[in-house]
């Protein structure tokens, strides 16, 4: 017979993670995840030791586990991240019980995911992001809608939006005022101040728009070709239309509007700490990647101005 989890133990993984829902404000995606690493942690321990496991084998977890769970995993072809990931769920969970149970969690809590570097964020550069925003409409299948994917993307590079929260806009946000109120990943509010240019972007769309948006204040601001909600696929396949005229690479997406926003702010001299606060980033250090791309930039600056002997 193979090895299960007790009643106890999935109750336990179920209440940490309404808790992680409730009190921190993890998104529904995010808790899934989290389940889903630490439920194929116990898993994986249950079939390495043999026997059913209860809440009382996370107290008498060691090194050698944990070191176990990782070969294993990197075995099956889980990245660097995506496994630093999962033991950054597996600790959180065992601190979490651990307080409750009252047990030492240190080795748990000691355990060293891999190394990984993490990916620079590829932004546009300024005359790329406005080309981008100027020529999204060419080719759109009427007016109204070349005028509707400019304003999302002005929103995009103009606000440091996520093409998630743009569209989550309904009518009741038009006019736009000049400070947005933005509910972002984890249930967070941030003020977002809106630039005149996106106000006169949204503007232009809500008069060409062939539903009356600006009344139906429930309902989305952005609107597909039927009226529905406008589908984040569509923003995306406009601009793919859009960097092929321009000769842009592939990394140009509508994400590369929010990075191409918080690395020009930086350039610009914005300070890291209110950067942060205008992408509602949750921890500075998500935020501090962009100083490498400033600082990469500069030195691609350096390199081809310095004169060489």
């Amino acid at each position: 017979m193979a090895p299960v989890l007790s009643p106890g133990l999935l109750d336990a993984v179920g209440r940490w993670i309404d808790g992680l829902r409730s009190v921190e404000g993890a998104s529904p995606h995010t808790a899934a995840a989290y389940r889903r690493d630490v439920t194929g942690f116990l898993a994986f321990l249950a079939r390495h030791r043999g026997e059913a496991l209860g809440t009382a084998a996370l107290a008498g977890l060691t090194q050698q586990d944990l070191r176990a769970y990782m070969a294993r995993e990197r075995a099956r072809g889980l990245s660097p991240r995506s496994l630093g990931r999962a033991l950054s769920s597996v600790r959180s969970f065992t601190r979490w019980l651990a307080e409750r149970e009252g047990f030492d969690a240190t080795a748990t809590l000691a355990a060293r995911g891999p190394r990984f570097r993490r990916p620079l964020p590829r932004p546009l550069a300024e005359d790329a992001a406005a080309a981008m925003i100027g020529s999204v409409g060419e080719g759109a299948r009427a007016a109204w809608i070349a005028a509707r994917d400019s304003a999302v993307l002005t929103l995009l590079y103009g606000c440091g939006l996520r093409i998630s929260e743009a569209l989550a806009l309904t009518g009741a946000s038009v006019p736009l005022p000049e400070v947005l109120r933005i509910t972002g990943k984890g249930g967070r509010d941030r003020l977002v101040p809106v630039l005149p240019q996106a106000r006169e972007a949204v503007d232009a769309y809500v008069r060409a728009c062939p539903w009356d948006v600006a009344k139906e204040r429930a309902l989305p601001l952005f609107r597909g070709a039927r009226g529905g909600p406008l589908n984040p696929r569509l923003v995306a396949l406009a601009m793919e239309r859009a960097r092929a005229g321009l000769g842009l690479p592939a990394t140009a997406t509508p994400h590369a509007l929010r990075h191409s926003f918080a690395t020009h702010l930086l350039a610009a001299g914005g300070d890291l700490r209110s950067i942060q606060e205008l992408l509602g980033h949750a921890s500075l250090s998500t935020t501090q990647v962009y100083t490498a791309v400033d600082t990469a930039h500069l030195m691609a600056v350096y390199e081809k101005a310095h004169p060489r002997a």
